[in-house]
């Protein structure tokens, strides 16, 4: 399908003789369309903007002079030029496809034979368009079109002939990121000019950054002429050639020709042609946990190596293969709310401690025995102050807002404590673009999780990557910058659970299916933990048979993680590096659903009641794991915190809606957070504010 937005009011809607279907892009020259011949054949048709500047008509006219010399197979082939309104036009194929720019800051950074294959692709380009005596001058990512057929270089607006007034020109043209040193002190160029610009687009290619960076002109000209550059992701020969085209002195660089001849040079056996140079990680036995960048845990049986850590980078291979059973393959426990919550309850009675969140400002006190006497009937000197029926009803003026995927309405105000950020509707995954914005749907993506702070999206692919790994792609949403780390290998999967508060960490649970036929399950084996500041992960393997139901989240101060433990007998804590800390027994289990269990400070945790009858939901001292509060209400189930003295949780009054609520200590229910309909199957994933908790 082609992807084009709709014309635009004073767009003509034909233009010599073809048929204007929409715009495709726009940029300095002119306007780009969509278009189809009487025959139905679609053509793009550039159309320069109005300009008595005869050097840019002169540029523009050349453009297609300059495209035709070019062998087609590795361009948008010029079928004919014109003019209308006193304006020249250029009549090219339509290459349907994204740019490579497009591509990497929608789907992340490419790897392994991705990478291999456009870096050879678009080093081929660049050979025939020298070889046709023409210098790009403005190869960038942008210009790179990923089409089915292989990359595809366009846009020769600004490109010359290799002639003497070329070498010798002094016209700074191009786009700093990308122009070499002698494009910006205004020098001639020639071939070795693009290959610069070519090794460029394949750093940002391998980690969505440029090598000198993209922060602002004059800074990046001056990192271009005096720094060296940043290779991202490369790895082994294709990183070898980059800094040697990357090279401030042309005479330095090798040719297009030399590049190709490079990385088709056969590898040794069993070496990675794209990773000479690198060791990859290896699993250590008996090892209890492991970075990419070392040891890593042992796997378990039947699944050897499959936790061993990989480099940053890689995508997408292939489908990996689905397994029998429901629930399919990739998404092995969602909280999801079914059309009535007692069939919810069944259908997600495996998921047990999802999202935990909170944070202490000091260590926890070594846990005491858990209290079996009945809860105070008023709170102590320690005690935090009920919420109660004289309590003011939590924020605000709430606004209404309907979310896309089904009947679904959030009701939230700027000043509440926790905001919606994701959620899931039957097996399609939305995720929030900021914190106060729109939602988008990850189709695509088993998960997506935003840090608390707006700034990074998490979102785990569905296919494993060419070397076989599960993986995270992190963005950085303020200058859309993106990394890929690998986790586990197939056939393990580690899910997204929640970040921590300062959204610099991101924990995942490491599963693994066993058993045959019907009979198979997840089971959980260990968790990853990604550090954003290093782009790496430590993959932990836990051999504890009693948490395999289960899933880790983060503890009270998002330093070490915490699971339930034989089937509801209690919490477990564990450091980052998998060593188990202590246990607390007798607190109950911890609801299905519930996405964080410890209040925004920490001291606080809630369960459902041990051996509690339905809606009693009890809340305990973190430091002592004495019982603070225990009371009844008409939660279905508790999902979580709105502050230190409010829960919120799902509550079904038996008509047609579903809602999630505020619930106080006393029971009632206050605020209204969210409402839906009863036949959508939905889950949400509320975050603490970092900044109000």
């Amino acid at each position: 399908m082609a992807d084009f937005t709709p014309l635009l009011p004073g767009d003509p809607q034909q233009l010599g003789g073809y048929e204007l279907l929409g715009r495709l892009g726009e940029g300095g020259q002119g306007v780009v369309y969509l278009a189809k011949t009487p025959m139905d054949v679609r053509v793009a048709i550039k159309w320069l903007r109005p300009s008595d500047d005869e050097d840019s008509v002169a540029r523009f006219l050349r453009e297609a002079e300059v495209a035709r010399r070019v062998a087609a197979f590795c361009t948008a082939a010029v079928l004919s030029t014109g003019k209308e309104h006193g304006r020249p036009y250029i009549v090219s194929e339509y290459v349907e496809g994204r740019s490579l720019d497009r591509v990497v800051r929608e789907n992340g950074p490419l790897a392994g034979g991705d990478l291999e294959r456009l870096a050879i692709g678009t080093a081929t380009a660049l050979a025939a368009i020298h070889e046709a005596g023409v210098v790009h001058r403005d190869f960038k990512p942008g210009n790179v079109i990923m089409s089915a057929s292989g990359p595809r270089v366009i846009d020769f607006g600004i490109a010359r002939t290799l002639d003497p007034a070329t070498m010798t020109s002094s016209t700074q043209i191009g786009t700093p990121a990308y122009m070499a040193p002698e494009q910006i002190l205004g020098q001639g160029v020639g071939p070795a000019a693009d290959m610069f610009s070519w090794a460029g687009a394949m750093v940002f290619a391998s980690c969505g950054r440029a090598p000198f960076g993209s922060d602002g002109t004059h800074a990046v000209m001056s990192r271009v002429l005096n720094e060296d550059p940043q290779l991202g992701a490369l790895e082994g020969k294709l990183a070898d050639l980059a800094r040697r085209c990357l090279s401030k002195d042309p005479a330095d660089r090798p040719t297009a020709m030399e590049v190709i001849t490079q990385l088709l040079r056969s590898p040794k056996p069993g070496v990675n042609p794209l990773a000479e140079g690198t060791k990859q990680a290896e699993p250590a036995a008996g090892t209890p946990a492991g970075s990419v960048a070392g040891p890593t845990a042992p796997p378990p049986p039947g699944a050897a190596g499959a936790l061993a850590g990989g480099p940053i980078a890689a995508v997408p291979s292939g489908p990996r293969t689905p397994p029998t059973g429901p629930s399919g393959r990739q998404r092995r426990k969602v909280m999801i709310i079914a059309s009535t919550l007692v069939a919810a309850a069944a259908v997600t009675a495996a998921i047990t401690v999802p999202t935990l969140l909170g944070r202490d400002n000091s260590p926890p006190a070594s846990a005491a025995p858990a209290t079996t006497t009945p809860a105070p009937t008023a709170p102590d000197a320690t005690s935090p102050t009920p919420s109660n029926s004289s309590t003011p009803t939590p924020a605000a003026t709430p606004t209404r807002r309907k979310l896309p995927g089904g009947d679904i309405t959030l009701h939230e105000s700027p000043s509440d404590p926790i905001t919606l950020t994701r959620y899931v509707v039957g097996d399609t995954e939305y995720a929030r673009q900021s914190l106060n914005g729109e939602f988008t749907k990850y189709s695509d993506d088993l998960e997506a999780a935003l840090s608390p702070d707006g700034r990074y999206l998490a979102t785990r692919p569905e296919d494993y990557t060419s070397d076989g790994y599960d993986s995270i792609l992190i963005t950085d949403r303020r200058d859309g910058s993106s990394f890929r780390v690998k986790t586990v290998r197939d056939p393990l999967i580690a899910e997204i659970r929640h970040w921590t508060k300062d959204g610099s960490k991101v924990l995942l649970n490491t599963s693994q299916r066993v058993g045959s036929g019907d009979d198979k399950e997840w089971y959980t084996i260990g968790f990853v933990i990604i550090d954003v500041a290093t782009a790496k992960a430590n993959i932990v393997r836990v051999n504890d048979e009693e948490i395999r139901g289960s899933d880790f989240a983060w503890d009270a101060e998002d330093k070490g993680v915490v699971i339930e433990y034989g089937e509801g007998r209690g919490l477990r804590f564990f450091d980052a590096s998998g060593e188990h800390v202590r246990d607390v027994p007798g607190v109950g289990p911890v609801a299905s659903g519930t996405m964080d269990i410890f209040s925004p400070s920490g001291r606080l945790f809630t369960t459902a009641c041990p051996n509690g009858k339905d809606g009693e939901t009890c809340v305990w001292d973190s430091a002592t794991s004495q019982r603070v509060y225990r009371f009844t209400s008409d939660c279905d189930k508790v999902l979580g915190w709105w502050d230190e003295q409010h829960l919120y949780c799902w509550e079904n009054d038996n008509t047609s809606r579903d809602e999630v609520r505020v619930v106080s200590f006393d029971g009632k229910l206050m605020r209204r957070l969210l409402d839906k309909g009863d036949k959508v199957d939905f889950g949400p994933y509320y975050t603490i504010d970092p900044v109000t908790s």
